[in-house]
């Protein structure tokens, strides 16, 4: 017997220590103090200038390199004074950088800085420093930084190469833009909720089109978009998403962006915890609990509760294990979402035979030994065998065979498969929480798994494959082995 339980809403933990809190300054047209002309100096001074901060440089020997940029500074001006600092130079000064060999000097001028009231980074000097810079992703007005508190310079340097490598250079105009048609759309008559769809287009078609830039005839566009949906852009939309087996790196891009725009996440026992750290932060997370045999919460609440809160405009994500389109309950979800006249979108995922497939190096099909390929359920509605199977397909040896939620009905299903002219020497493997770091696999002849399973209480989920393709692999990974120990 199900016991019934109701959905219940899932915190988000705590927010992990950070080393460095990240910050963006604004400086433009604010005073920035540097003391020393070395070349490092002249870096920061740049960094400084292209953030429209008045640079004001102090040293006695400028280097070429701090002249070269003074000359021709990237956006504010960078003015040198060639003599020392001294404490008056750093009232009223928005941030404060200093390039010093020896660490008294470098003291002394922390020490005036702060007793200005004034941010201060000595360069190559963790000790007097209030903030650090990163290495810096300059796609502005998108602009990232990447910190390691100092620990490694290198690294984060190569953090920054892989991110400028997957942003295009052109969301920089997109995200400049954007600033200039925020003021034009708030301008126009259409809804708050009008307007959320008038930059989720915005959105995606800068991601589409990331090196074309945008014109007036996008804006447009997307106005005309919007007022085109009429009423129904009040009305919140319900997106199917398939998390995958487990493991959050098997997240389709679309499934990413759809669980960062969500309000609401609705989702199952069996996807990870990893998966949801995904999810923009702010979005409410409620856990309606379906899992195999234990206490789950009734389809129709579900249902419900999906449809409700899109009725009051929430952009509902339904997350669920593996693929939403097999054995995942989707045709009933989408069934309810269009009789309530919901706007309802699916998200493949990662099915679990795949991922397991795949953390297996497990060919599902092949040319010799499996020209064919079938999931099949383990249960019924009710639970028990399902009594519709057809058993001449599970006995069929170049077929390849999937079996969901089998746990409890292994042992019947494979005694009437067997009857029905399944080999109980068909090779086979269960394999518990595929993808997962605790992935556990048994594997055995079919007729033997079930005594297997039992013996090696293996947790759910549980997914059991077989076919001859099984054993040839198996067979081909033993030899490999063999060779590799001798």
């Amino acid at each position: 017997m199900t016991v019934a339980r109701t959905p219940r809403e899932t915190r988000p933990g705590r927010m992990d220590p950070l080393a460095r809190l990240p910050v963006f300054f604004a400086l433009e047209n604010k005073r920035a103090v540097v003391a020393g002309g070395t070349a490092a100096a002249a870096w920061k001074a740049e960094l400084l200038s292209a953030a429209g901060a008045r640079v004001e440089v102090y040293a006695e020997a400028p280097s070429d390199e701090l002249l070269t940029i003074a000359g021709d500074p990237p956006r504010g001006e960078v003015f040198v004074q060639r003599r020392p600092w001294t404490p008056d130079n750093l009232a009223g000064a928005a941030i404060a950088i200093g390039a010093f060999e020896d660490d008294e000097a470098a003291y002394l001028f922390a020490k005036a800085a702060r007793a200005a009231g004034v941010p201060v980074n000595v360069i190559d000097k963790p000790a007097f420093c209030d903030f650090s810079f990163g290495a810096i992703v300059n796609r502005s007005p998108l602009v990232i930084g990447v910190s390691t508190d100092g620990a490694a310079p290198v690294f984060a340097q190569a953090i920054r190469a892989k991110l400028e490598a997957l942003l295009p250079k052109g969301f920089g105009a997109w995200a400049a833009v954007a600033a200039k048609w925020r003021t034009a759309v708030k301008g126009t008559d259409l809804s708050f909720a009008g307007r959320r769809k008038f930059w989720q287009l915005f959105t995606a078609h800068a991601i589409a089109n990331p090196d074309r830039a945008p014109s007036q005839d996008d804006f447009d566009r997307f106005v005309a978009e919007v007022k085109g949906i009429g009423a129904e852009v009040e009305n919140g939309t319900v997106t199917l998403v398939g998390a995958g087996p487990g493991d959050a790196e098997l997240l389709t891009l679309r499934a990413v962006r759809a669980l960062q725009s969500a309000d609401m996440i609705l989702f199952d026992d069996l996807v990870s915890r990893e998966v949801l750290d995904f999810a923009r932060r702010e979005a409410r997370k409620l856990l309606v609990g379906k899992t195999g045999f234990g206490p789950s919460c009734k389809q129709d609440d579900i249902n419900a509760l999906m449809i409700g809160l899109a009725k009051q405009g929430k952009r509902v994500v339904r997350l669920k294990g593996g693929d939403p389109l097999v054995f995942g309950r989707a045709g009933e979800e989408i069934e309810a979402c269009r009789a309530a006249q919901i706007p309802v979108e699916v998200v493949p995922g990662i099915s679990a035979a795949q991922g397991a497939a795949a953390k297996l190096a497990l060919p599902l099909t092949d040319r010799k030994h499996a020209r064919r390929l079938q999931f099949v359920t383990g249960h019924a509605k009710n639970g028990e065998l399902p009594d519709d199977l057809d058993w001449r397909s599970l006995a069929d040896p170049t077929a390849t065979t999937a079996i969901y939620m089998p746990t409890r009905t292994l042992a019947a299903l494979v005694a009437k498969a067997t009857g029905e002219g399944l080999d109980p020497s068909t090779p086979a493997l269960a394999i518990a929480r595929a993808t997962r770091p605790d992935q556990a696999v048994v594997s055995a002849p079919i007729g033997e798994l079930a005594d297997r399973i039992a013996q090696a209480a293996l947790p759910g989920p549980v997914l059991v494959m077989l076919g001859r393709i099984i054993g040839e692999q198996a067979y081909a990974q033993a030899a490999v082995a063999k060779r590799q120990h001798g």
